[in-house]
Order: C-alpha cells, then sequence, then structure tokens
C-alpha cells in the first residue's frame, strides 16, 4: 500500500455483484461495533434495497469502504433512522459508513463525506447519523465535530447509546 492511496468513489444503488457484497458485509462485520452488526449477507441486500445512495470507497479498484445512505419516506425500521423521520422533513440519512481499519486517516472518509455534502447541497438536504457513545467511538465523534456535524440528541439503549449528528 502506498503511503497517500489513489481513493475514489464509485456509486451504487443495485445490489453489487456477489464478490462485491461478500467484501461489503466482511468490511461491515470486521468494523463492529462502530457499525451495527448485519446477521447476514442477506440483511446486508435487504439495506441496500431499501437506501437511496449508496458509495463504494476504492484504492486503486479495490473496495476499501462503503457507505449507505436514507432519504425520507424509507420503510426502513431502524430507531436511528425513525429518529431523523420523526424530525425532519426531508433529509439525507447516512447508516453506514466503513472504512477499512488500514485506510484510516489517509483521506478516504473526508473524500466520502465531501461528496455526501455536495449531493446534500443540491436539494438542500442535512446530513444527518448517529455515532456510538457507549461503546464511545471518539475517532468517529472527533471526525464529525470537525466536520461540523452538531448533536442533536442522545438516546439510550440496553447495550449501547448514541448521539444523534446533523450537518445543515
Amino acid at each position: 500500500m502506498n503511503s497517500k492511496p489513489n481513493l475514489d468513489l464509485s456509486l451504487f444503488t443495485e445490489i453489487p455483484n456477489k464478490e462485491a457484497l461478500d467484501i461489503l458485509y466482511s468490511l461491515n462485520q470486521e468494523n463492529r461495533p462502530e457499525v451495527g452488526n448485519l446477521e447476514s449477507i442477506h440483511e446486508l441486500t435487504k439495506l441496500i434495497e431499501m437506501s437511496a445512495i449508496n458509495f463504494f470507497v476504492l484504492e486503486d479498484e479495490e473496495i476499501i469502504g462503503f457507505v449507505i445512505c436514507f432519504r425520507e419516506a424509507s420503510n426502513y425500521h431502524s430507531l436511528n433512522y425513525k429518529f431523523f423521520s420523526d424530525s425532519e422533513d426531508k433529509f439525507l440519512y447516512i447508516d453506514r459508513v466503513v472504512i477499512k481499519k488500514e485506510y484510516r486517516r489517509m483521506g478516504a472518509g473526508t473524500l466520502l463525506y465531501n461528496h455526501l455534502s455536495k449531493v446534500a447541497k443540491l436539494e438542500d438536504l442535512p446530513i444527518c447519523c448517529e455515532v456510538n457513545t457507549k461503546p464511545r467511538n471518539q475517532t468517529s465523534l472527533n471526525f464529525h465535530s470537525k466536520n461540523k456535524y452538531v448533536e442533536v440528541e442522545e438516546r439510550h439503549f440496553d447495550d449501547h447509546t448514541v448521539v444523534y449528528l446533523k450537518k445543515q
């Protein structure tokens, strides 16, 4: 791996091929508890089917990360999504964002979030997400703060706590 990777984004709205789907599922599972557990590739497929916009993060054509995003009026039943659905008329919700560990702090997240900001700006959408505060995901909290996401509310669940964040 180069010290400065050659990063790119690739939009996907359809279910990717089996090889790519296997990579996305593995990346998701390797990055728990920062992102939620998926019981199966079928569950990942259902998320993609309901989602609005998704990107692969690529380094020289290799998938090193991804983001899955939803818009308002989705049939998604996540309690975190529901929080924003109940409080925002229109929005772009980042359900999960994953960057392979060895590519973190190399600009992949910034590239992805800058692009999402451009997409959201086209329709004047706030970008919404949540980050774990228990267990604490300090790296993600720092990243979102640096990128001007503001805390909206905190929510406690039986096994974890999240903070809801929004960028206008």
